[in-house]
């Protein structure tokens, strides 16, 4: 199957609208079979309960041409439990996890023409999500949802290669302990985008989120979750029941331990030790890996000492083995490459 007419290896990392979307509507206590449909569009009352109340969650991942020419789809399996998860703390209905693979499925062998050739850079990100669809007034859960699933092909998410960013520890609080921290809501995404605006207006490229409790813990970032190395070569990431289970973090850890014998581990992180660390990296479906090479707490400048040029030597590694595993030029574990026939 030939690909799509387009200049891949300068694509950016926006929305482009492909052939194919996935659509299944749940009425009546249950879900409908489901089908890949052309049309784009959503139509639902202007009392929509997803309008009135964000009552809406989503997932994201990607799907790649491999170096043997394959099509395949990184940890799938992750994104349809965490959507459970999600589904069930917003009380809306899960969306069954075997059948979320295979709307996956469907909807990238549908668009296969859309998935960028190898070695190209880029590839096609995959966008699940659900919402409440009926009228609601009043403050409680819908009754009819639909899920629907786009691709779109995206390039690098960092255009002219990976540069370290300079991010700010944020007066922000990003989640409550019991709130929604966790889960993939998009009501996670929209109290953030005051404080990126704001960060960005500062020159930042990010914001470092704290523990809302105590204001001594570090958490994530809006959109990704940190990675830490240790002077002596350890692996750290933050743990807290306000920090959103990243795949890419799970797997990079796995990566570290499995593949590079570096010893990993998740635990409580604090501010006062930040200082202390060798690197530190932004790890998230988007860019993998994101460098950081400076944090600025209120005005004190804590420099990583990878510098400000380029990815820490073991942030490198790890990055070069998962996108190696990505790209079928590493041997996977078991489970988690699915290929699209």
């Amino acid at each position: 199957m030939e690909k799509k007419n387009i200049d891949w290896a300068n694509l950016g990392f926006g929305y482009m609208k492909t052939d194919y979307r996935y659509v299944s509507n749940y009425t009546d206590g249950k879900w409908d079979d489901g089908a890949i449909t052309t049309d784009d569009m959503i139509t639902m009352s202007e009392c929509a309960c997803v309008l009135q109340y964000a009552q809406t969650i989503f997932e994201g991942m990607k799907a790649y041409t491999t170096q043997d020419g394959k099509t395949v789809v990184f940890r799938p399996d992750l994104n349809a439990s965490r959507l459970v998860d999600s589904a069930k703390r917003l009380e809306m209905p899960p969306f069954p996890e075997e059948r979320f693979l295979d709307a996956i499925d469907q909807l990238v062998r549908a668009n296969k023409e859309w998935v960028p050739p190898f070695g190209s850079g880029a590839s096609l990100y995959i966008r699940p999500y659900m919402f409440g669809i009926n009228p609601v007034i009043g403050v409680k859960p819908a009754t009819d949802y639909q899920f629907r699933a786009f691709a779109t092909p995206v390039g690098p998410y960092f255009k002219g290669g990976v540069k370290p960013l300079t991010i700010k520890i944020s007066d922000f609080d990003r989640a409550a302990p019991n709130g929604t921290g966790h889960i993939k809501a998009g009501l996670n995404y929209a109290m953030s985008l005051h404080a990126i605006v704001t960060a960005h207006a500062e020159g930042y490229d990010e914001n470092m989120y704290l523990d809302s409790a105590t204001r001594t813990k570090v958490e994530e970032t809006g959109g990704a979750n940190f990675l830490f190395v240790t002077k002596d070569g350890k692996i750290v990431t933050p743990k807290s029941n306000t920090i959103l289970p990243s795949i890419t973090r799970r797997s990079l850890i796995q990566v570290a331990k499995d593949y590079l014998g570096i010893e990993a581990e998740e635990r409580e992180v604090y501010v006062d030790e930040l200082k202390d660390m060798a690197e530190c990296g932004l790890c998230g479906t988007a860019a993998v890996i994101s460098p950081v090479g400076k944090i600025v707490d209120h005005g004190k400048e804590i420099c990583l000492p990878s510098g400000m040029n380029a990815m820490g030597p073991i942030t490198q590694k790890l990055y070069d083995t998962l996108t190696g595993i990505q790209m079928g030029r590493i041997e996977a574990p078991k489970g988690w490459i699915r290929v699209i026939e």
